[in-house]
């Protein structure tokens, strides 16, 4: 597979990008999206649709600890947007009882729960509801009943009745028709996100670690020396090593010395130069680097065990590892390589944040994470019904 831009204003490749789609609304109410960190990379989340539409709107983004701690822009007039059976129906509110800011919370329902349960700051808010007579549109991610509704369709919904006057609202919906559809057309995203039981399957593999919190998930990549005449690659040390902590975006990067000049040939492979190579560290300077980057709580992820062999070289510390290639989303179909991996699951990769081959596969096994955590979360549904 190609390698497609990434539209970072709705996070799709740039093929699909529907930002054009998505209108321009000036809303009176104001709404204050409140995002759990879990759902910010999340493929298919329609909060960032709402953020970029409305112009009279906020998204903040942590856990709830993080959102608790914080001074959070409450307006007198507050409301908080739920699904709890004792809360008031919006559409039965006069026009001097209405919110002039809606509050939603945005994450799994197990999300939510725990968002309103550790920020203090929501709890005397009045609470309003919505009374859906129709199913939602959101056919990308399951939903708890037929008349369970999206983040985005919950607040168009909302809006409408608080500002029937205001427009744009059908062109939103619009522009959420078209990522649904867009994402639908795709083959092996019909399998994976619409049919319960192979979505069963799709879970049970797919290590822990990488279905809860991603922020302590450090990804890696290293090259290793040329192996010479009747040597395999896979016993020699490494010569470049590249890696990602997730939750921070903390970034490794280390040239190590190989004892030898490399040649040109093999810098071509690698698509790196004799200047990458020109602050190389010995392999105890980069030990120690490495052992310096790693937290205790980190969890370290390559695509292939030959990487996790690499440290063994150096002595590298590594601590919990996973190797995504032993991850197997279809029990019935073999892993390939990386490569084939992200064309099979209709993936597409960030730009590359290191130079040469080993930055281009980072980028891809942290894509490939992504979907996975992503996969593994399915079972949770949107935000504001509690």
């Amino acid at each position: 597979m190609s390698q497609r831009d990434r539209c970072y204003g709705c996070f799709r490749p740039q093929d699909d990008c529907f930002c054009d789609a998505i209108p321009a609304i000036h809303n009176e109410t104001e709404v204050l999206i409140l995002q759990h960190r879990r759902e910010r990379f999340h493929p298919f989340n329609t909060a960032r649709i709402v953020r970029k539409a409305l112009q009279n709107s906020r998204l903040l983004v942590g856990g709830p600890k993080g959102l608790a701690a914080t001074n959070l822009p409450l307006r007198p007039s507050a409301g908080l947007l739920c699904r709890r059976s004792a809360a008031t129906l919006i559409s039965d509110l006069p026009p001097d009882r209405r919110p002039g800011q809606l509050v939603i919370l945005d994450g799994t329902w197990h999300h939510a729960k725990t968002m309103f349960r550790d920020i203090p700051a929501l709890h005397g808010l009045p609470q309003y509801k919505l009374a859906p007579d129709s199913p939602g549109r959101y056919r990308i991610r399951r939903e708890p009943d037929s008349t369970s509704l999206s983040t985005l369709e919950a607040v168009v919904a909302a809006l409408r009745i608080l500002e029937p006057a205001t427009n744009g609202f059908d062109r939103l919906l619009g522009a959420f028709e078209t990522m649904v559809d867009q994402q639908l057309a795709h083959s092996q995203s019909k399998i994976a996100w619409r049919r319960n039981e192979r979505r069963q399957q799709l879970g049970t593999n797919i290590p822990r670690s990488l279905v809860d919190d991603l922020a302590h998930v450090v990804v890696a990549y290293g090259e290793s020396a040329p192996g010479g005449r009747g040597k395999k690659s896979g016993l020699q040390p490494p010569v470049y090593w590249v890696a990602q902590r997730l939750g921070t975006n903390e970034r490794f990067a280390s040239a190590i010395e190989p004892g030898f000049r490399l040649t040109d040939q093999f810098l071509g492979h690698l698509k790196l130069t004799e200047r990458d190579f020109a602050d190389a560290l010995s392999h105890e300077a980069f030990r120690a680097a490495w052992i310096n980057f790693l937290h205790p709580a980190d969890t370290l992820v390559v695509y292939h065990q030959s990487t996790v062999r690499l440290l063994s070289h150096v002595h590298g510390s590594m601590g919990k590892c996973v190797v995504l290639k032993s991850v197997r989303l279809n029990p019935g179909r073999t892993n390939g390589t990386l490569e084939e991996r992200l064309a099979s699951e209709g993936l597409v990769s960030g730009l590359a944040e290191h130079p040469g081959r080993a930055g281009q596969r980072l980028a891809k096994a942290i894509a490939l994470i992504r979907h996975l955590n992503a996969l593994g979360n399915l079972e949770g549904s949107r935000p504001y019904e509690k």
